[in-house]
């Protein structure tokens, strides 16, 4: 690491580092950034949704948080590219990139509209190569960098899902290669894959089917975005340094027999 900037020796603390969080703005990417905060990391958001970044930067500050936000599209490689390299201008560093931002997609594939095949691809798997692609000559400049990418115990496979599933895949997949291609230059790419959580969506399911859900888990709760910012806590700090190419599953133990959602 450079000495432009005051890191601690602290093998977890996030102190002096400055990390992308994409979808930040709310559910389990507001969670993440709270975690990442609560280090003493510097935020920056990027997600689409200009109010709920203003609301969230808002509670971050309140909660002591050097925290940025911008209105990015992550499929949009030009804005994506300016946006880092704005970033880059202001903290003098890029140390964490937490691809976070993606949508869901259910729907037999007899049924899938080859248009929404493609934007669900794109959403969840090819703006995280953009968002990887635009930090990783900083990190390589640097000799450290962390790349946290968020996947989804779906990337298994499961009925109804076979474009979400995919593109989740294809993240591990995506993370696997980063993790080679720059593990001599301190970078390291690890890959997260949550189960249930409770999120505003999982909110507005019927009562029933969330307690359906439940009992699918084998530690019998849904999971909390907390519950993800740890596993990236620790992804992002020097503590991970020799772990590199791997998928955490955060999932209660349904990744080990249950059916994926």
């Amino acid at each position: 690491m450079t000495d432009n900037a005051t890191i601690s020796s602290s093998p977890v603390s996030l102190k002096g580092m400055t990390a992308i969080v994409t979808g930040g703005a709310k559910g389990i990417g507001l969670g993440i950034a709270h975690g990442l905060a609560a280090e003493g990391c510097r935020l920056a958001l990027w997600d689409i949704d200009s109010a709920a970044l203003a609301a969230a930067a808002a509670e971050l500050r309140d909660a002591g948080a050097d925290v940025t936000t911008r209105c990015v599209s992550i499929t949009s490689e030009p804005d994506v590219q300016q946006a880092a390299a704005e970033l880059l201008q202001r903290n003098g560093r890029i140390d964490v990139l937490v691809n976070n931002a993606g949508i869901g997609g259910d729907n037999l594939v007899v049924k899938m509209e080859l248009d929404f095949w493609q934007r669900v691809i794109e959403t969840n798997l090819t703006s995280q190569f953009i968002c990887c692609k635009a930090v990783l000559p900083t990190m390589m400049d640097q000799k450290f960098g962390r790349i946290v990418n968020i996947s989804s115990r779906a990337w298994l496979g499961n009925r109804g899902q076979a474009s979400y599933s995919a593109s989740k895949g294809g993240v591990v997949s995506l993370t696997r290669s980063i993790a080679l291609e720059f593990a001599r230059s301190g970078i390291t790419a690890n890959a997260i894959a949550p189960g249930i959580v409770e999120t505003p969506l999982f909110g507005t399911l019927a009562p029933q089917v969330q307690e359906d859900l439940k009992r699918t888990v084998p530690m019998q709760r849904i999971g909390q975005a907390n519950d993800v910012a740890n596993a990236v806590r620790f992804f992002s700090s020097p503590a991970s340094g020799y772990v590199t190419g791997q998928v955490l599953y955060v999932c209660g133990g349904r990744s080990l027999s249950s059916a994926s959602v």
